[in-house]
């Protein structure tokens, strides 16, 4: 091979390196700062989010961060009570899919898996399992179903009543800049009631919806989930 042939290859893998590196950093900014989607391996929100679901996370919906970071470059709003979160976990960085419970500045509760928020019980309404989609009949022995009206933004929230949980507790001040984390499903879940408040600035973006979903040993599809709307 003479030498002007070495000159093109250099010059030609020079420049696809380039490219390829351009497009990696575009690709890893975009998932970090602007949208990207998460699988969930296990159950802690069901019946709202399965086993098998990936999810649509809209990281531009309170503000924009430097990509890979937690450093705020603009901020337009704040999670709301009720909004499906990402966030990474006080316990060990993890990342995480949790409802948002409680707010800067409020009192938290919970009395028998009865949620109070600021003295106030939030409202519970019995559910079929038959209303829940994706939610398998086969685990309608084990779980009852409610309908929590959570300001304004009803949701179903599972409880499994024959295993030990923590089902009591508070109240709860929630200091300034925290948050408090709950899964739906509240008698399996990992949350704010053991890792504790999570601060603002670890909240990574908002949940919108499911974008695939398939059975828990992620083999068959479940079609009737795919770009499901979650509230």
């Amino acid at each position: 091979m003479n030498e002007e042939w070495k000159k093109r290859l250099e010059q030609f893998f020079k420049g696809w390196m380039f490219c390829l590196l351009v497009a990696f950093v575009i690709a890893v900014s975009f998932k970090s700062a602007i949208a990207d989607w998460n699988d969930v391996p296990t159950g802690s929100m069901k019946p709202t989010i399965l086993e098998g679901d990936r999810v649509f996370i809209n990281k531009l919906a309170y503000d924009l961060k430097v990509p890979c970071t937690t450093w705020h470059l603009a901020k337009w709003a704040d999670p709301g009570r009720g909004d499906i979160v990402v966030f990474n976990s006080p316990a060990d960085g993890k990342r995480l899919v949790k409802r948002v419970v409680g707010l800067p500045g409020d009192v938290i509760a919970l009395h028998n898996n009865q949620l109070y928020i600021n003295g106030e019980p939030v409202s519970y309404q019995a559910l079929e399992h038959e209303t829940i989609e994706g939610f398998g009949s086969e685990e309608s022995s084990r779980y009852a179903l409610f309908l929590e009206n959570l300001e304004n933004k009803p949701h179903p929230v599972a409880f499994i009543p024959l295993i030990p949980a923590v089902r009591s507790f508070g109240p709860l001040n929630v200091p300034a800049g925290q948050y408090f984390m709950m899964g739906d499903n509240r008698d399996n879940s990992a949350d704010s009631r053991f890792f504790g408040f999570v601060s603002r600035k670890q909240i990574r973006g908002r949940v919108l919806a499911v974008v695939i979903s398939r059975d828990k040993n992620f083999l068959h599809p479940r079609w009737q989930r795919f770009f499901f709307k979650l509230s």
